[in-house]
């Protein structure tokens, strides 16, 4: 009885404090999302979940499919703030190419997967949801290409011969990552963060070459 009053009134208080009806629409949309999928989840569902009303969630919402965009915007945000965070810190510009991509990557990896019901969100369940979400997969892909980019060439002008075309290994790169993270997000007892950080700081030190001693011949 006195569970049934709490829901009750966690409901009330729902409706009537915006942000915390925000808060419980997104807590319940990436719980439903991540367990039930994303096509197996109504509006519905989610509103019953977040007590709140369907008034409730078309004023914070547009659509379920709007749900989703800022579950995973709320991934990548984090994801990207903890890389630039890292990008500040003590011993970043003066360590190895290794180390340096390894501390960013560990950065990364630790917000994106710090959840796995966001991590399933963000990585597995936005695959082929629509034309929109795919042209916003691809913006975001667009940023981490740049960031990316930046990296290798800073790699390149410390002496590591980058084999071929730089944009291409980028790229290459960037789905690399986006294909590692959806392993991790369908199965993350398999696939542990710190496997995470090491494989793709592995697979950067093999796209973008050895480094070549002063001296040495490329």
């Amino acid at each position: 009885m006195v569970d049934a009053m709490v829901d009750r009134w966690d409901g009330v208080r729902a409706t009537r404090d915006p942000v915390r009806c925000r808060e419980q629409l997104m807590a319940a949309g990436r719980t439903l999302f991540a367990v039930y999928g994303y096509a197996r989840t109504s509006v519905e569902d989610v509103c019953v979940a977040a007590h709140a009303q369907l008034r409730d969630f078309y004023r914070e919402f547009e659509s379920r499919e709007a749900l989703l965009f800022d579950l995973y915007d709320e991934v990548a945000i984090g994801g990207m703030r903890a890389t630039e965070l890292e990008l500040s810190s003590d011993g970043i510009d003066t360590c190895s190419t290794e180390e340096r991509f390894r501390r960013l990557f560990d950065a990364y990896v630790r917000v994106v997967t710090r959840d796995p019901q966001a991590a399933r969100v963000a990585f597995v369940e936005v695959l082929g949801v629509s034309r929109a979400m795919d042209e916003h997969l691809a913006m975001w892909r667009a940023v981490w290409v740049e960031f990316l980019t930046r990296e290798a060439e800073r790699a390149a002008e410390r002496g590591h011969g980058t084999d071929g075309d730089l944009t291409v290994v980028v790229q290459v790169l960037t789905h690399s990552v986006d294909e590692l993270l959806a392993h991790h997000g369908r199965r993350p007892r398999q696939v542990p963060r710190d496997w995470l950080t090491s494989e793709l700081t592995r697979m950067s030190l093999a796209m973008i070459g050895p480094e070549v001693a002063p001296g040495a011949s490329a």
